[in-house]
């Protein structure tokens, strides 16, 4: 895992502990249909790039749009230059 692979996943975790809230990780995991574990893999930057499906279904257990999480992460990380760069 590059070191930029690994500040990409450490703050898209940060963004979905911000948006869990007062929340248990146990209640969003059962909510979208993952386990606890993955959850925490995610929240944590251990799993920097969860399946599209998992994110989909985070999403909606934290009421949160898909577009939003997609905006703060290009956002806050850069991602839109890093793309641009390897493209």
């Amino acid at each position: 895992m590059t070191p930029w692979e690994r500040q990409r996943g450490e703050h898209f975790g940060a963004l979905l502990r911000r948006a869990r809230g007062e929340r248990s990780m146990v209640d969003v995991a059962a909510a979208a249909g993952v386990s606890a574990e993955t959850l925490r893999k995610i929240e944590t930057g251990r799993a920097p790039t969860p399946a599209f499906f998992t994110v989909a279904a985070l999403a909606a257990a934290l009421e949160v749009s898909m577009d939003e999480l997609a905006a703060a992460c290009a956002q806050d990380t850069g991602w839109e230059e890093a793309s641009a760069l390897s493209a």
